[in-house]
């Protein structure tokens, strides 16, 4: 019996992967199999333009913890930026994403096959890329702001079968962008150069229109709130580009002995990020492949 056992387990290590193989093809036939049938199917619809949308997780903690800068902190937008083009470059079925302050929304295309359409494999992958990014970018941006614990990100997704459903809907978060970076920055100002108190900066703006807001930014702090940084008011989107790179490569030249270094031009497609309007139809005009069936 233990000579068996022995042969067995020699046969296996000898042929290890095909051993694997056999071994997942055994347990999938087990008795135990039943317990796939507690699994949901969660199959996205059929031609839908699928939204992941990413949030931090208790984002007003972290930024107090490390020390962001108010209203707006160029480091923790460019690092989400950073963050939101690695996604994009592993998941190359994303046509669009918009992004501001701590959210990311990806827009997968209507007809992808990925993951077999599975909602959960969509977020999942994008949420998980997402967060592994912020760590390993953090330093790149934070050069000397230590990462004092993990954040987390929580995502969900929503389908939209038309375009313009897809196109209000980032419509939308563009709209809350503003809405949010106009108060913030009214706020803010209250607060760092009024010296009132936060809870007194909220009062003083309750009940104020976008018109009223204005108004204090300009006739107390001298702030034209239009010619505040796109990047702040609109946003960030991110689109497929293709991009022009120029570089040095080393050749040898025919009846040449040694080798010469000359400039390359080469076209390649790249994760590009604007700042501007995606309300108006000016955008997708600008850039109708987005939306096109066969991008």
């Amino acid at each position: 019996m233990l000579g068996c056992l022995r042969a067995a387990v020699a046969a296996i290590s000898a042929d290890r992967g095909a051993g694997c193989v056999r071994c997942r093809f055994s347990m999938a036939k087990s008795k135990f199999e039943y317990v796939r049938d507690f699994e949901t199917d969660d199959t996205c619809l059929p031609n839908c333009w699928i939204v992941v949308r990413l949030d931090g997780r208790n984002f007003h903690r972290f930024a107090e913890q490390h020390e962001f800068k108010k209203p707006n902190d160029d480091r923790a937008l460019h690092l989400m930026t950073k963050c939101a083009q690695t996604v994009m470059q592993e998941l190359e079925d994303i046509a669009i994403a918009y992004g501001q302050s701590d959210e990311y929304s990806f827009v997968f295309k209507r007809k992808s096959k990925w993951f077999k359409r599975r909602a959960s494999k969509f977020m999942t992958h994008v949420v998980s890329q997402f967060a592994s990014s912020y760590v390993f970018y953090w330093k790149d941006y934070f050069k000397d702001q230590q990462l004092l614990y993990p954040p987390g990100f929580d995502g969900r997704i929503v389908l939209y079968p038309s375009n313009q459903n897809l196109k209000d809907y980032l419509s939308w978060r563009q709209a809350d962008c503003h809405i949010n970076n106009l108060y913030n920055t009214v706020f803010w100002m209250l607060v760092q150069r009024s010296g009132l108190t936060p809870v007194q900066a909220q009062d003083r703006l309750q009940g104020t229109l976008a018109g009223d807001k204005n108004e204090i930014l300009f006739s107390e702090f001298n702030i034209n709130y239009n010619n505040e940084p796109l990047m702040y008011r609109k946003g960030t989107v991110l689109i497929w580009q293709k991009v022009n790179e120029v570089m040095t490569k080393k050749i040898k030249l025919p009846k040449e002995s040694e080798e010469k270094e000359v400039e390359v031009t080469r076209t390649r497609t790249k994760v590009v990020p604007l700042h501007c309007d995606i309300i108006g139809e000016q955008f997708w005009e600008e850039y109708p492949e987005i939306l096109a069936e066969d991008s």
